[in-house]
C-alpha cells in the first residue's frame, strides 16, 4: 500500500514567531490544541533536533490518549518537522511538518502529514488538523 499524505492549510492573524512559539511552547500549547471536544491535558516539549515531544489528549468519551514523537527539523520560526505515533499503539511512524509562512499582519499555517497507511487514518488525521487549526485562530482572535 502506498503510504498517504495529506495537507491541511489555514492563514491565521498572528506572525510566524507566534504560532511557532504556541505549537512549542507546552504553556500554549494545552491552551489550545486539539479539535472541538479534545481536551489537551499534558504537554512536553524539547525543543532540538532529536528531542521529544509528548501531547496528551482527553478524548469526548474521557478516553486518553499520548502522542509522542522526535523532532527532526527545527527553524524557528518557520519550519517544524517531526515524527508522530500515538503512545502504545503500534503501527508505523508518521511524520508531520509544519510551516509558518508569514503574509503581512497574517501567517499561513501548512501541517503536511505523511506516512499515513490507511484512509480511515487519513480522514481522523484530517479531521483532527483542522479542528486544531480552528482552536488556534480563536487562541489569537
Amino acid at each position: 500500500m502506498t503510504p498517504i499524505t495529506l495537507v491541511v492549510r489555514k492563514t491565521i492573524a498572528a506572525t510566524p514567531e507566534r504560532l511557532f512559539a504556541a505549537w512549542t511552547e507546552p504553556t500554549q500549547v494545552v491552551r489550545w490544541w486539539g479539535p472541538d471536544g479534545v481536551t489537551c491535558i499534558g504537554a512536553e516539549v524539547d525543543l532540538r533536533v532529536g528531542g521529544h515531544y509528548r501531547i496528551g489528549n482527553r478524548l469526548p468519551d474521557g478516553a486518553e490518549l499520548w502522542i509522542t514523537g522526535t523532532f527532526e527539523a527545527v527553524e524557528r520560526p518557520l519550519r517544524l518537522t517531526y515524527s508522530w505515533r500515538i503512545e502504545g499503539v503500534p503501527g508505523d511512524v508518521e511524520r508531520v511538518t509544519v510551516v509558518f509562512e508569514g503574509r503581512g499582519l497574517e501567517t499561513e499555517v501548512t501541517v503536511t502529514h505523511a506516512r499515513i497507511l490507511r484512509q480511515e487514518q487519513s480522514e481522523q488525521h484530517r479531521l483532527g488538523w483542522e479542528g486544531c487549526l480552528d482552536r488556534l485562530t480563536a487562541y489569537f482572535a
